[in-house]
């Protein structure tokens, strides 16, 4: 093999990679318009998720932050979550929605108010 063939392969497979994920973030928003787009209120979560260690690790900073406070709270509003993450509450209402969407949080309104919570008998 010559020193072009070695160096060029490595940035292929780094590129394959990248393509493969990028496909599987576009199932993933199609599914979540398509959620949007139907108004859907009762739809299931897009999996039996659970948030362990691993899956903590592996989501976007900000979605980590949020999860782990509902985490400890248990049960709460957008803005008690944003009181304990100085966050604005519209900005924890929507990563709270987003989890919510990804499967591992609930949602139940009482009144006005959501309360956003994970599901322990799920969790494992």
């Amino acid at each position: 093999m010559t020193k072009e063939e070695i160096l060029g392969k490595k940035p292929l497979q780094l590129l394959e990679k990248i393509k493969e994920n990028l496909e599987r973030l576009n199932e993933k928003m199609e599914v979540m318009i398509e959620l949007q787009k139907h108004g859907k209120k009762d739809t299931q979560p897009l999996q039996d998720a659970s948030l362990d260690v691993m899956t903590l690790l592996s989501m976007p900073d900000h979605l980590r932050k949020t999860a782990m406070t509902i985490c400890r709270c248990g049960r709460a509003t957008a803005e008690e979550i944003a009181h304990q993450t100085n966050r604005a509450r519209a900005v924890e209402s929507a990563y709270l929605n987003q989890l919510v969407i990804m499967g591992y949080l609930k949602k139940e309104r009482k009144g006005r108010k959501a309360y956003f919570y994970a599901d322990r008998e799920s969790q494992g």
